[in-house]
């Protein structure tokens, strides 16, 4: 009987070719669910969005090829024919949870989208206003406020925003969505922003976006402030960690914090005093 070779997930993430008969092979395919076949389809569209934005160049030999790609992914570049295999929409094959979110990590998408299919592929986990404000009968403006504190001296638990007192508001000259506003309590950022301003936020697509020495606020492992950054890069030139650096520096010490898939940058747009 013909054995056909096909690719097993075992324990400790490894994906190796074991050979099983047709019939098995096709009972493991009939496995794949819906949920698998829509995260697949997600990872299709985000693959093409990341080739149309250069970060995957197919043929690349300087860091953006397939094989690039599969290592960051899945951990081994000889593994680029299991990509070509996602991007394959006759092929069974699907991506599952956990390379997703190492694309989540390595590119920036928004893991709402990539995980649930919620948003936008390179939008951040700011509510959204449909969301938020299905009750109200009219738009209010396009920044969401919230009272959750961002402290910019020290660090608060900030796993989500609040949703309890929403209100949404505009500024002239400010358009877009994805903004969210929240008050500053501390004085490390002083004298650029002070303790009672509110900043404005917008939403950034992921790591590669960010400029050394702006002031954004970062949503980190259940912990928020709002800082100037600098990028810390590894020998490939991934971002692993920031360093985050007060205004107030006689008071407050530069530290470093390590990223992972939860982080989430919002660059800090306008200050508002005396509000």
């Amino acid at each position: 009987m013909f054995i056909k070779e096909v690719l097993l997930k075992v324990e400790g993430g490894a994906i190796l070719p074991i050979p099983y008969f047709g019939t098995t092979y096709k009972r493991i395919q009939s496995m794949i669910g819906p949920d698998r076949i829509e995260l697949n389809n997600r990872f299709i569209k985000v693959f093409r969005l990341l080739e149309e934005r250069g970060e995957i160049v197919k043929n690349d030999r300087n860091g953006k090829g397939m094989g690039d790609f599969a290592e960051r992914i899945i951990g081994n570049r000889a593994y680029g024919h299991i990509i070509r295999a996602f991007l394959n929409p006759e092929d069974k094959r699907c991506i599952d949870y956990k390379h997703a979110r190492a694309l989540c990590r390595e590119y920036g998408v928004n893991e709402s989208y990539m995980l649930d299919g919620e948003g936008e592929p390179f939008g951040l986990a700011a509510p959204r206003y449909d969301k938020v404000m299905e009750e109200q009968p009219e738009w209010q403006g396009n920044i969401l406020f919230t009272t959750t504190e961002a402290f910019a001296g020290s660090t608060v638990g900030a796993g989500s925003f609040a949703k309890e007192e929403n209100v949404f508001f505009s500024i002239p000259g400010l358009s877009g969505a994805s903004l969210v506003a929240f008050p500053i309590n501390g004085n490390s950022m002083e004298p650029v922003i002070l303790d009672g301003d509110v900043v404005v936020c917008r939403e950034i697509s992921g790591l590669h976006e960010i400029r050394d020495n702006k002031i954004y606020a970062i949503k980190n492992n259940g912990q928020l402030w709002v800082k100037y950054v600098q990028r810390v890069t590894d020998s490939r030139g991934r971002v692993t960690h920031l360093k985050l650096i007060s205004a107030n520096h006689l008071e407050h010490d530069p530290f470093v914090e390590e990223v992972n898939e939860y982080t989430r940058m919002y660059e800090v747009v306008r200050r508002i005093s005396d509000v």
